[in-house]
């Protein structure tokens, strides 16, 4: 791949952590398609090595973020139906309130209805901060998961 490529592949995994962290689009995927479009386009042994570390990288920690968080959340007690609302209501935020309604109107949705639930501010509380916790958590995940990737990619440029 040409050196002007390149930078483009890495000016789009940069943009694909910035999204891992914030979350406001697939970042983690989007860091894939870079590192998957360099190793394709590079190609012999280590490009199609790279690539197929940065799709398991990848991948893994999108099943793992899943799975931690929904044990960590199923220890806490809260259940599904609490995460959902407070998915609902941060897609709601994020078009009511520009850039900063996503993270609170997920807040409020974990809130509101655990409240509902549980009839305690306190424990409903409680189980927010627990939800917030899972979500960062999750957050974490998929963002070592786009580092995994975007080292292999690295390693790539400088075998290559």
């Amino acid at each position: 791949m040409p050196p002007a490529g390149e930078l483009i592949v890495g000016l789009v995994i940069a943009v694909g952590l910035v999204g891992a962290v914030i979350q406001l689009y697939p970042g983690s995927l989007v860091v894939l398609a870079a590192v998957v479009t360099w190793g394709v386009w590079t190609g012999g042994g280590a490009g199609w090595a790279v690539a197929v570390v940065a799709a398991l990288a990848v991948l893994g920690a999108g099943v793992a973020k899943y799975v931690y968080a929904g044990r960590y959340l199923k220890a806490g007690g809260v259940p599904g139906r609490t995460m959902l609302v407070g998915a609902l209501l941060g897609v709601v935020g994020f078009f009511v309130i520009p850039v900063v309604g996503l993270p609170i109107g997920f807040v409020l949705g974990v809130y509101l209805a655990e409240t509902q639930r549980r009839r305690n501010h306190a424990e409903a509380w409680r189980a927010t901060v627990l939800a917030m916790k899972a979500t960062g958590l999750t957050i974490l995940i998929e963002l070592a998961g786009a580092l995994v990737a975007t080292g292999a990619w690295v390693v790539g440029l400088l075998v290559t």
